[in-house]
């Protein structure tokens, strides 16, 4: 499930930077029908990650923080890379939301493949 959930996380990254170029090149419908396609890769992050989650509440009691810490950073980065767009389109301002982004996304990584195992 492992594999799974980075390709995941990675496709969700690349549909992400298409539908804000394509939002910044004033290019609305392509740019929604990947922000739709975006939120059905979202629901694929969820279940991923919901199925790893499952899988680590047989670690030992002394990584619980940090698994509660990596879930609740991926969330935020699924609502950062939301609210970018919703925003973007809207044409509000963004930058608080690429600095949650920017740091839910480093203590996702950090969490993800260096303190967690990869495999439970």
């Amino acid at each position: 499930m492992t594999h799974l959930h980075i390709t995941a996380w990675a496709l969700a990254l690349i549909l992400f930077l298409v539908a804000y170029f394509l939002q910044k090149q004033g290019k609305e419908k392509p740019a929604k029908i990947v922000q739709m396609i975006l939120r059905l890769d979202y629901l694929l992050v969820l279940y991923s990650g919901g199925d790893l989650l499952t899988n680590y509440s047989s670690v030992s009691g002394a990584m619980l923080g940090e698994v509660i810490t990596k879930v609740v950073a991926g969330i935020l980065v699924i609502a950062a890379l939301e609210m970018i767009l919703v925003k973007g389109a809207k044409g509000k301002s963004t930058t608080v939301w690429w600095i949650i982004l920017l740091i839910a996304l480093i203590i996702a990584m950090v969490l993800g493949f260096v303190r967690l195992p990869l495999t439970v």
